[in-house]
């Protein structure tokens, strides 16, 4: 991709880049703005996709065409004769994101709905419950007049103990239809973790506590057959730029061999990690690698018998940004 490869040409003198392996945020990207302003300028970030991720047309079809029956709606408003009822269509309780992507995949379908309908097609108190503010600036760009929350939950497990004490304080009128709970709808990749719908199905909880999700597959990733070939270019061009530092930040477990196998750190026998490689090819420069949360932490560890120089506290730019700052002070 011409825009990957091209991103180090205006690198500035003992500017530090940082490779972030995944696909930029629109319109705007947390980690963009937050490594443009640190230290007065001084890192570079770079988006590097590693995954690609192809969208589920049926499925979201069929979730545009539940909206639009109002599967998301409150009741009809209090008149002065008669109290406000419930809708008979409300099929969910509330929305779960803990992915960019899936809300991207969402707002293809909310992007087709009747503007001058959306604000009936969405009750007002319904919660749509989110990981990270990169996930809940997403979902407030949607313009829905739904509350977001939970954005300072750090991953999937913390998210799931705040849902549970957040429903708890909710109306009925927004929880439930005709007596029964409604179900949350969680949108989600192929590729997740159930630590969410085994939370708040837990047998550990009383039958009352448990809160019935519905998870939908709304996208489907797979990795970029040019990640590779893009990350290894921008590396020769650090390397000709002589760059003395410069971080490679991984969020996923997708595309870590694709990236090991890049920066020519894995042996060819054993398919492992080789510290006697990192120093060999790394030369003066000096390569830093840091995850976003344990998960991918523990792959590297785990499939590739690599430790990460730093992984960050909280899935966040600012978590990150301390993880690499304390491993300069070090």
């Amino acid at each position: 991709m011409e825009d990957v490869t091209s991103a180090l040409k205006d690198l500035k003198l003992d500017q530090v880049p940082v490779y972030l392996l995944k696909t930029k945020s629109f319109p705007n990207d947390a980690y963009e703005e937050y490594f443009d302003q640190l230290d007065n300028g001084k890192y570079k970030p770079v988006f590097v996709p590693v995954l690609e991720h192809i969208l589920r047309d049926d499925t979201l079809r069929t979730i545009r065409r539940a909206t639009e029956r109002y599967a998301f709606a409150g009741g009809s408003e209090a008149t002065a004769r008669q109290k406000a009822c419930n809708n008979p269509a409300k099929k969910y309780g509330g929305l779960v994101f803990t992915s960019q992507r899936a809300v991207d995949a969402f707002a293809t379908m909310v992007a087709k709905l009747d503007p001058s309908k959306t604000h009936w097609l969405f009750d007002s108190q319904m919660p749509i419950y989110v990981v990270g503010p990169a996930t809940a600036n997403g979902v407030r760009a949607l313009g829905l007049s739904c509350p977001v929350v939970g954005e300072q939950a750090g991953n999937g497990e913390a998210l799931a103990k705040f849902i549970l004490e957040w429903h708890a304080t909710l109306s009925k009128e927004v929880t439930h239809l005709d007596g029964q709970k409604l179900p949350l709808l969680f949108l989600v990749g192929e590729q997740r973790r159930d630590i969410i719908p085994a939370t708040l199905q837990s047998e550990e909880l009383a039958p009352q506590d448990r809160i019935p999700i519905v998870e939908v597959v709304v996208y489907e990733t797979g990795e970029m057959a040019t990640f590779e070939e893009d990350f290894t270019t921008l590396l020769r061009q650090a390397k000709a730029a002589k760059v003395k530092e410069q971080w490679v930040v991984v969020f996923s477990p997708q595309g870590c061999e694709a990236m090991l196998n890049g920066l020519g750190w894995l042996d060819e026998k054993t398919g492992k990690f080789s510290s006697e490689r990192r120093s060999v090819t790394s030369g003066p420069l000096r390569t830093n690698i840091a995850t976003i949360g344990p998960t991918t932490r523990d792959s590297l560890l785990t499939e590739f018998a690599f430790q990460p120089d730093v992984s960050a506290a909280t899935p966040t730019p600012e978590g990150l940004g301390a993880a690499m700052q304390g491993l300069a002070q070090t």
